[in-house]
C-alpha cells in the first residue's frame, strides 16, 4: 500500500512528522433568462472482526496515548487500495458503514441536499430522511439503518475559516435504530467503534450525558467503563437535542476527544475548543416536540446518531483542523496555487480566506448538484450568498481571472474541478453533473464581478459618509438600511458580505431598516402563496391521528370514502355549513395530489341526503399532500352541511384529468427531444401540469437555436402522431431506471415506481 503524504507546507507545523492528510398548444420552454414557444398538436453486509468488548476495555483505560492496532481492510473495502489509506478521508466512511454493516444496519445512501420536509430549507442532520418514520407517520422498511449524509448548515457561516471545526458543508455518518434497540447498544457500539475500530485511546475519550439521564450515566460506567471523573452531566442547552422547533427530540449523549489530556481532570470544560471536540453524538429519540414545546412519547423509542466525518479524520490523521485533512485541503491546495501563495507560510488571515473557499466550494459543488441554483430566495439564495463570499474572499487573495493567465475568466470552476475529483465516494453523481456545475459557476462569477467593482466602490463611499457623519455626531458608525438594501437589490450583494465589510472597517448596518426594506419589497413583487400546514393549533394531534390516504385516482376517477377529518383555517373542526370553505380528509381518494409539477385534481364531494337524492357538497379546486402522504382535499361547500365520518362519493372532473394527462405526457416527450437535440447534460429544472397549459423548465447554458426548436418541434409532433400506446407498470425503481426511466431531480421514489 503506497504513502500517501501532505505537501511539505503542512509538515513544519507538526515538528517534521509526515502526517497522513486527505394538442395544437403552446409549450413555455424557460431556460433562465430566455423564454421561447414550441407549437404542437393534440392528439451487504460487510463482513468485520468483532473484538472482545470486554477484554478490549479492561486494557484501554491503563493505556498510554499510543493506539490500538487497526486491521487493514478487505480488498472489497478498501476499493482502490493503492491510494487509500486507512485513516484517509473515504476508509474512514467505508469503516463506519462497515461496522454498522456487520452488525445487521442496511447501508442506505444519502438523501439530496434538498429536504422532502416543509419545516426546513436544507439537509442539516442525517435523520432527517426519516423523520417521518420517527414520528410513526411512514412504516420502517428496515428496523435499523446505516448512512453517510451530505449536510448543510449556513446559520453559523461566520465562523467558517475562524474555527478549526466550523463548515457549511459536511458529512454526517449515522447509524439509526427505528423501534429496534436503544441505549445500551447505541453506547457500546460507539465506544466499539471508537476505541476498537479506529484505536482511539481510552484515556483521550471523555462522556457528556444529559443531566437527568441515569441510565446513560449508569451504561457509560457501569458496563462500559468509563471513570465517572470523564462522564459529564449537561443541561438541555448541550445535551437535549431537537431536529427543529418541531419534531423528533430526545436526550442524547457525546464522545470528546482529549488534545491535551496533559491538563488533567480538575475544572474541566467540554465547550474548550483549544482542548476537547465532539466528535460522536448519540440521540435517545424518545418524544416529539410539539409546537406548544410540549413533549409527547413517540410511538416506539429509535436511535439516532451523528459522527462528523471531518472531525474524526482530523484526529485520526494528526492536523490541527478539519481543514488540513484530506477531505479539505487539497481544494485549499488549489486555491493557494491560484492566489500564487504558501498555506504554510500564510498568516492566520490568510489562512482564514483560504479555509472559506476550501469550505464554500464543497458546499457550492453539492448544492447545485443536487439542483439548488442560485436565485434571490430560499435554498438559491444560499448557493448565490456562498459563491458571491467566494468570490469576493478570492479577490481578498489576490486572485486574478482564472489565476491561468485569463483576466477575464472565472477562478471558481478551476477550484470546483479540485471538489469534483474528490466527489466520487461522497455522490457518484457529481462527476456526471459537472459540466452543468462548472457552467452555472462561470456564469454567475461573472455575472457577479460586472456589478462588484462598482457595488464596492459604492460601498466605500457609503462607509466613508457613516464614519465621517459618526465622527461629527459622537455616535457609532451605523450603515443604514437604505444603503444596504440599495448593495443587495441593485448590485447583488448580499447583506452579510456588506456586514462583513462594514465591520472591517468599524460600522455596522441598521438591520432593522434592512428587513423593512425587504419586506416592502416582498410586498410590491410576490403574489401570496397559500399553504397547506396541518402542525398548526392541533394540527400535528390531528395528522398523528389520521393515516395515510389511499390513492386509487391510477385506475378510477370515481371512490366512495369516509371523511376522516375537516378543517377551517388550519384547525380542526366536526361539521361545515354551506358557503365555507373547508379542507376534507378521506380515508382513500380518485384525487391526484399535486405533485412532480402536476396540479391537483378538481372535482366533487358528494352524499346523499337519506331521500335517496344525490346533493354535491364540496366543490373540490385544489389537492395538496401533506405529512407524507395525507391527502388535503380544498374546496367549498356548496350545498348541506358536511360532518366528519359520512360516507362520500367523491368524483373528479374526467375532462379536465385528461388535460392533465396529455400536458404531462407532453413534459416527457419534451425532455426526451430535448436531451436527443442539444444534449444529454440537459436536466429539468421544474415545471408545471396544468390543465390549460404546461411550462417545462429546464438548465442549459444558452438559448436555444432556431434550427433546434424547429427540430425538437417536429420530433414531438411525430411522437404524438404515432400515437403510441401509453401503459402505466409497477416496478422496482431500478428495473424502472434500467428500462430507460429518467429519475427527475426533486421527486421522492420509494422502491417501487
Amino acid at each position: 500500500m503506497k504513502s500517501l503524504k501532505l505537501p511539505h507546507s503542512l509538515h513544519s507545523s507538526h515538528g517534521g512528522k509526515t502526517l497522513i492528510p486527505f394538442p395544437n398548444r403552446k409549450l413555455a420552454l424557460s431556460t433562465g433568462l430566455f423564454t421561447r414557444t414550441i407549437t404542437l398538436f393534440s392528439p451487504s453486509i460487510f463482513p468485520s472482526g468483532h473484538c472482545d468488548l470486554k477484554e478490549a476495555r479492561r486494557m484501554q483505560f491503563s493505556m498510554s496515548s499510543t493506539s490500538a492496532s487497526i486491521q487493514p481492510m478487505s480488498e472489497e473495502l478498501m476499493g482502490e487500495t493503492s491510494k487509500d489509506l486507512p485513516v484517509s478521508g473515504d476508509s474512514i466512511r467505508r469503516r463506519f458503514l462497515s461496522f454498522y454493516a456487520s452488525r445487521g444496519h442496511k447501508v442506505l445512501p444519502s438523501a439530496s441536499l434538498v429536504p422532502d420536509d416543509p419545516t426546513v430549507l436544507l439537509t442539516i442532520a442525517g435523520m432527517l430522511q426519516f423523520k417521518p418514520i420517527f414520528l410513526g407517520k411512514v412504516p420502517r422498511q428496515v428496523p435499523r439503518a446505516t448512512t453517510a449524509q451530505r449536510c448543510i448548515r449556513t446559520n453559523d457561516v461566520e465562523n467558517v475559516g475562524r474555527t478549526a471545526r466550523h463548515h457549511t458543508f459536511f458529512e454526517m455518518l449515522g447509524n439509526f435504530s427505528f423501534g429496534d434497540y436503544f441505549k445500551k447498544e447505541a453506547i457500546k457500539w460507539a465506544w466499539e467503534l471508537s476505541t476498537i475500530e479506529f484505536g482511539l485511546p481510552a484515556n483521550r475519550l471523555w462522556i457528556s450525558v444529559y443531566e437527568n439521564d441515569d441510565e446513560a450515566f449508569k451504561i457509560w460506567h457501569d458496563e462500559v467503563g468509563v471513570p465517572t471523573e470523564r462522564i459529564k452531566r449537561m443541561g438541555e442547552d448541550d445535551n437535549f437535542w431537537t431536529s427543529g422547533v418541531t419534531g423528533p427530540c430526545g436526550p442524547c449523549s457525546e464522545i470528546y476527544y482529549d488534545f491535551h489530556p496533559e491538563r488533567g481532570i480538575l475544572d474541566t470544560d467540554l465547550g474548550d475548543d483549544t482542548r476537547f471536540i465532539e466528535f460522536y453524538n448519540l440521540v435517545f429519540m424518545q418524544y416529539n416536540k410539539k409546537e406548544d414545546g410540549s413533549l409527547e412519547p413517540l410511538k416506539q423509542r429509535n436511535i439516532d446518531t451523528g459522527l462528523g466525518l471531518e472531525r474524526v479524520a482530523r484526529i485520526l490523521q494528526k492536523v490541527s483542523s478539519n481543514y488540513e485533512t484530506d477531505l479539505i485541503y487539497p481544494i485549499i491546495e488549489k486555491t493557494s496555487e491560484l492566489a500564487n501563495v504558501s498555506y504554510a507560510l500564510a498568516d492566520d488571515h490568510m489562512k482564514m480566506n483560504l479555509k472559506i473557499i476550501g469550505d464554500h466550494l464543497r458546499a457550492i459543488v453539492y448544492l447545485i448538484s443536487d439542483g439548488v441554483f442560485p436565485s434571490n430566495i430560499g435554498r438559491g439564495y444560499v448557493v448565490r450568498r456562498l459563491i458571491r463570499r467566494a468570490v469576493r474572499t478570492g479577490r481578498l487573495l489576490g486572485i486574478k481571472g482564472d489565476g491561468r493567465g485569463n483576466l477575464e475568466g472565472a477562478f471558481l470552476p478551476v477550484i470546483a474541478e479540485k471538489v469534483i475529483e474528490l466527489s466520487t465516494h461522497i455522490d457518484v453523481d457529481v462527476k456526471d453533473r459537472s459540466p452543468r456545475i462548472l457552467e452555472e459557476l462561470k456564469r454567475e462569477e461573472l455575472r457577479f464581478v460586472q456589478t462588484l467593482e462598482r457595488g464596492e466602490k459604492l460601498l466605500d463611499e457609503m462607509l466613508i459618509d457613516a464614519l465621517s457623519r459618526a465622527k461629527e455626531n459622537g455616535t457609532a458608525p451605523c450603515l443604514s438600511g437604505k444603503d444596504a438594501f440599495l448593495l443587495y437589490d441593485t448590485y447583488g450583494f448580499p447583506v452579510e458580505i456588506t456586514k462583513e465589510v462594514a465591520e472591517e472597517r468599524g460600522a455596522s448596518i441598521d438591520m432593522n431598516g434592512f428587513d423593512i426594506e425587504m419586506e416592502n419589497q416582498r410586498r410590491q413583487s410576490q403574489a401570496a402563496h397559500s399553504a397547506v400546514k396541518l402542525d398548526v393549533g392541533n394540527g400535528a394531534d390531528l395528522a398523528e391521528n389520521v393515516a395515510d390516504t389511499e390513492f386509487l385516482g391510477y385506475n378510477s376517477l370515481y371512490a366512495k370514502a369516509v371523511v376522516e377529518s375537516l378543517l377551517v383555517n388550519g384547525s380542526p373542526v366536526i361539521q361545515v355549513s354551506e358557503g365555507s370553505d373547508v379542507e376534507v380528509l378521506l380515508n382513500k381518494t380518485p384525487f391526484y395530489a399535486e405533485s412532480g409539477g402536476q396540479i391537483g385534481d378538481n372535482g366533487f364531494l358528494y352524499f346523499n341526503d337519506g331521500e335517496n337524492q344525490q346533493k354535491a357538497v364540496v366543490e373540490i379546486k385544489d389537492v395538496q399532500k401533506s405529512f407524507g402522504n395525507i391527502y388535503v382535499h380544498k374546496g367549498t361547500i356548496r350545498e348541506g352541511v358536511l360532518e366528519v365520518g359520512r360516507e362520500v362519493e367523491a368524483a373528479v372532473d374526467p375532462k379536465l384529468r385528461q388535460r392533465a394527462k396529455v400536458h404531462h405526457t407532453a413534459t416527457h416527450l419534451l425532455q426526451a427531444a430535448l436531451k436527443k437535440v442539444v444534449g444529454q447534460e440537459t436536466s429539468q429544472a421544474g415545471s408545471l401540469v396544468a390543465f390549460d397549459r404546461l411550462r417545462f423548465d429546464f438548465n442549459f447554458p444558452r438559448s436555444l437555436l432556431d434550427s433546434e426548436l424547429v427540430e425538437i418541434e417536429g420530433l414531438i409532433n411525430s411522437w404524438i402522431g404515432a400515437a403510441t400506446n401509453l401503459q402505466t407498470k409497477v416496478m422496482l425503481l431500478a428495473d424502472a431506471k434500467k428500462a430507460g426511466a429518467i429519475a427527475m431531480f426533486g421527486e421522492k421514489y420509494g422502491e417501487q415506481v
